[in-house]
C-alpha cells in the first residue's frame, strides 16, 4: 500500500499515515484539532513484511483499512530512576 506520511505541527514525533495524499476526510475533527495542521513528510510503500523503525507495518495497514488513517504516537520517555544515596 502506498502511504502518505504527515507530521503534527503541535506534537513532536506524532505522525499520521494515509493511503490518499492530502485526504483528511476520514480523520475525526477532534483528532485534527489536537494534531494541528498536518505537514507532508514523505510517501512510502508499506507491505506487511516491511521493517519500520517504530511501528509494525501490519498495524499501520490494519489501521488504515479499518479507520482510513493510522496515527504513530510519540515514543514514551521514562524518567531515569532516582539514584539511591
Amino acid at each position: 500500500m502506498q502511504c502518505f506520511i504527515y507530521k503534527s505541527n503541535k506534537k513532536n514525533e506524532l505522525y499520521l499515515y494515509l493511503n490518499k495524499q492530502d485526504d483528511f476526510s476520514s480523520i475525526p475533527e477532534a483528532i485534527l484539532k489536537s494534531i494541528g495542521q498536518p505537514e507532508y513528510v514523505m510517501q512510502l510503500e508499506i507491505t506487511p513484511e516491511r521493517k519500520l523503525a517504530r511501528e509494525n507495518a501490519t498495524d499501520i495497514l490494519k489501521g488504515i483499512e479499518e479507520n482510513g488513517f493510522f496515527i504513530q504516537m510519540p515514543p514514551t520517555i521514562h524518567p531515569a530512576p532516582a539514584s539511591i544515596q
